[in-house]
């Protein structure tokens, strides 16, 4: 059960942290936001590693690596996938992969969860879909963007790098404390920077959002370290499941601070993502 709250953790985190990126991103690009953003959140990891204690290994650092690569080239492309396409495609395909993938995976590599949480599994998949689609009064419209072969394969790709991202931090052995957080985001700031600089877009956000930065540097670094811990404790194919309902936060967070409207769609898919919580929570 612990797992499950961890990653129940998680996902608010992420969510908040999605929430304050994405309005931040009306007054600045959602690149420029992360070139700050991120580095700061490896501040903040180093800053807090030593007194977290465990051993540094060279297969905690290179599973670290790994995930923070995947994480940043998933960032990237997910929004340039967002940026060119319709957010009511893009976004759920990608809710699915990034739930689905790291499932399957545990599946393959053998876990067998009880009966209740696999239905809680495959709830939490319906979920996720449903509660990334936007609204029909939000995305119709001439002018509205079409999901193109480019799109797709960004989609695809934000998708299966962020899915792994989790696989990779499930793969950190235990004991390691939070040095795999650190080489994590040092590696994911470089993948940003590097596709900042190849973009020419290396540039930081208006100093006025500069809060925003913080916070998301913050909760990038409670939320990843939450579900780092959900690995070591938990089943992959349930940990990443509830990890990915991340988008359940966000859109609470639109309805209730933005007074957004949401369609019937999303508030079964809030619904679906409480009932799968329960579930998973359950059946541990």
């Amino acid at each position: 059960m612990t797992a499950v709250l961890l990653a129940l953790v998680a996902a608010v985190g992420y969510g908040i942290s999605d929430f304050l990126g994405g309005v931040a991103s009306r007054r600045a690009t959602a690149l420029a936001f992360v070139v700050a953003s991120y580095p700061l959140s490896l501040v903040m990891a180093l800053a807090i590693a030593p007194f977290a204690g465990g051993d540094v290994t060279a297969k905690s650092l290179v599973w670290g690596a790994a995930s923070g690569l995947f994480g940043g080239f998933a960032v990237w492309w997910f929004y340039r996938a967002l940026a060119s396409g319709p957010m009511s495609v893009v976004s759920p395909v990608t809710a699915l992969l990034v739930a689905g993938i790291p499932a399957l995976a545990g599946l393959a590599a053998g876990e067998r969860p009880g009966p209740l949480a696999v239905v809680g599994i495959v709830v939490a998949l319906v979920a996720v879909v449903f509660v990334s689609r936007e609204s029909q009064e939000t995305v119709g419209g001439d002018d509205h963007p079409i999901f193109t072969l480019r799109v797709a394969g960004l989609t695809v790709a934000g998708g299966v790098a962020f899915a792994l991202t989790f696989i990779s931090l499930d793969q950190v052995p235990d004991g390691t404390g939070l040095w795999p957080l650190v080489i994590q985001r040092l590696a994911a700031s470089a993948v940003v920077w590097g596709a900042a600089v190849a973009m020419r877009q290396f540039s930081g956000p208006p100093r006025m959002l500069y809060p925003h930065v913080v916070a998301v540097a913050l909760l990038d670094v409670v939320a990843n370290a939450a579900m780092l811990f959900a690995f070591q404790g938990g089943m992959l194919s349930l940990v990443s499941v509830v990890g990915a309902l991340y988008p359940a936060a966000t859109v609470l967070l639109a309805l209730v601070v933005l007074g957004e409207r949401l369609g019937r769609g999303q508030y079964a898919g809030m619904a679906l993502a409480l009932t799968a919580v329960v579930m998973i929570t359950l059946a541990t």
